[in-house]
Parts: structure tokens; sequence; C-alpha cells
């Protein structure tokens, strides 16, 4: 197996040092799935300028979870469905929702049920989502607005669950406590 290098503020590339610089003077710490995309600045750039705009979409924090907790899932992600059920947790996402995603069981809030059922018909169908499931989502109280918010969600997480793949990510001490297995 290629092995990738976990850079840090003083080994990363030059054009990845000052996302790398800002992560770490805004969390504490460069998680290590920022250190291994550091080795490509338009990857690890590409990432947290994505990220940062699926933030600021009309999702709310709670359904923004809901997409990328799903896709991690679906992925087989161990890092990022530690990571984000940390994430998750921070943004006080109900522990019955999370629980919910990390087990793959319906969630009680229909609305959100619905979303993480259309997230998940988007990434297994890999985009070809039958009618009846966006109109299921869209019945839901989504908006068409919303269902191409969900494609930029699943193309943000696509990014990291592959990274994490192949680079084989260790999970952050900071994320450990959400270790998941799968």
């Amino acid at each position: 197996m290629t092995e990738f290098t976990k850079h840090d503020v003083e080994t990363a590339p030059e054009n990845s040092r000052p996302i790398i610089e800002g992560v770490k003077k805004g969390l504490g710490f460069v998680p290590n799935l920022l250190g291994y995309m550091a080795e490509s600045p338009e990857l690890l750039k590409g990432y947290t300028t994505l990220s940062g705009i699926f933030d600021k979409t009309s999702l709310n924090a709670v359904e923004r979870q809901v997409v990328l907790l799903t896709v991690s899932r679906l992925n087989t992600c161990h890092y990022c469905m530690a990571a984000h059920t940390s994430i998750a947790q921070m943004q006080k996402v109900p522990a019955d929702v999370i629980r919910s995603l990390r087990d793959d069981a319906a969630i009680e809030d229909g609305k959100l049920e619905a979303l993480q059922t259309f997230t998940k018909a988007m990434v297994e169908a890999r985009g070809y989502v039958q009618q009846d499931g966006i109109d299921a989502f869209l019945e839901a109280g989504y908006t068409k607005q919303n269902v191409l918010e969900v494609v930029l969600g699943v193309g943000v997480k696509t990014l990291s669950n592959y990274t994490n793949h192949f680079v084989e990510t260790e999970v952050d001490e900071a994320f450990s406590a959400n270790a998941w297995q799968g």
C-alpha cells in the first residue's frame, strides 16, 4: 500500500500551509484528514472551500449532519463517522438522530427521515434518483434547492471519504470517543 504523509504546519507544502495554519488556529489542532489532504493543496482548498459553502446552504446544522453522516456510513468511512458524530454532538443534534444515522435505522422525525432516505437514494443510485424518491423528498417539506444542496453535501463527503479510504486516516483523539466500526 502506498504510504501518504500526514502534514502539519511545518511540513505542509507551501500552498497548503495557510489553510493548515488557519485550521490549527481555529481548532487548536490539525485533523488528520486535512493533514493528509495537504499533500495536494488543490484538494485541501477544494474540500475546505466546498465544506464552507455547504455550511451556508439553506439546510440547517442538523440536516447537514444527516447528509454528511448518511454519506459517510454508506461509504463505510470510519474516520468521518467518528468526526461527524463529534461535530453533530457539538451542534446539539439530538442523540436519537445521531444513533439512527450511525446504526442505519429510521429517524423518528419524519422530515429528517425523508432527508436520510433521499440522501441514501442519491448515493446508492449515483445521482439517478427515481422521480418517486424526489417527490417524497419534496412532499416532506424540502425544496428543489435542497435537492441540489444534497448533491453538494454528497460531493463534499465523497472527497473526504475516498481520501480516508486510501490513506487509512487514523481517527484523531478529539473524535476517538465516537469511533465507529460499521
